[in-house]
């Protein structure tokens, strides 16, 4: 089995805001525009497909404020890949925008960590300012998925195949992972929420929706030792992806290609 994959960020939604929104404490640099990106990931290799991360739907995006360039369904289906056929699905958390769509997944398995199925179905949840960017309705959807056999759960790291491994990272919620994947140009890290913004790991500033600062800065060292190098580790929601990975399809870029 190869252990190597070609990895395709999808992108989907746009939100135009703030610098300072972007940052705990704003933004000491400038108070510019600084948009956010939102992606789907998909890891594909000559045996096995997963995709990282389900996006959100319009009537999410009506409900957020976000503008949705493409149905995930369709930017999926762009690189060749039919949602009702994918056999795994990895959730780097559930936040509204890594977790909705849930239903165009109907034969995945979901790979989440335990931390972070306990985070959104317990006491935390009794707090406004902790369950804003969770959506009840999409917990609920996993937790049928549990019941029906359809999860699997992680603790802390697992190789999920040769070539991609999983890491639990905290921070920006209780159980946030990361996915590592080998590719023709090295281990590179899809950090999701880990960092939003390139700007967040440079300036180790953290984004401002965190449960812990401490795991959220660890992390950056985490991921630092993961990836082969810098240029190896991919934000979750910076518009910059688009510009220095080369382009695949309208609206999606290669990232196991070498950045620009």
């Amino acid at each position: 089995m190869s252990d190597t994959y070609d990895i395709y960020a999808i992108h989907y939604g746009h939100h135009d805001r703030k610098a300072h929104e972007n940052f705990i404490g704003g933004d000491p640099h400038e108070d510019g525009d600084m948009p956010l990106d939102y992606f789907v990931w998909a890891i594909v290799g000559a045996e096995r497909t997963f995709v990282l991360d389900t996006g959100f739907a319009p009537d999410m995006a009506k409900k957020r404020g976000r503008q949705i360039t493409r149905p995930v369904a369709d930017g999926l289906k762009s690189v060749g890949i039919d949602p009702a056929t994918v056999g795994d699905v990895i959730l780097s958390h559930m936040h509204y925008d890594h977790a909705g769509n849930l239903p165009l997944f109907p034969k995945a398995r979901f790979h989440i960590q335990d931390a972070e199925m306990e985070y959104v179905t317990g006491r935390c949840m009794c707090h406004g300012m902790l369950r804003g960017a969770f959506e009840a309705d999409h917990v609920a959807q996993m937790v049928h998925n549990v019941f029906d056999g359809r999860v699997q759960f992680h603790d802390g790291v697992s190789e999920l195949a040769p070539g991609i491994t999983l890491h639990k990272v905290g921070g920006h919620t209780k159980g946030l992972q990361v996915t590592r994947v080998k590719t023709r140009r090295g281990w590179v890290v899809l950090a999701s929420d880990a960092a939003h913004l390139y700007a967040n790991m440079e300036r180790r500033h953290p984004f401002p929706i965190v449960v812990d600062v401490d795991d959220y800065l660890e992390a950056f060292d985490t991921i630092a030792k993961l990836a082969s190098s810098p240029a190896h580790i991919v934000p979750g929601h910076d518009p910059l992806v688009l510009a220095r990975y080369p382009l695949a399809k309208s609206g999606v870029v290669r990232l196991d290609a070498e950045p620009k």
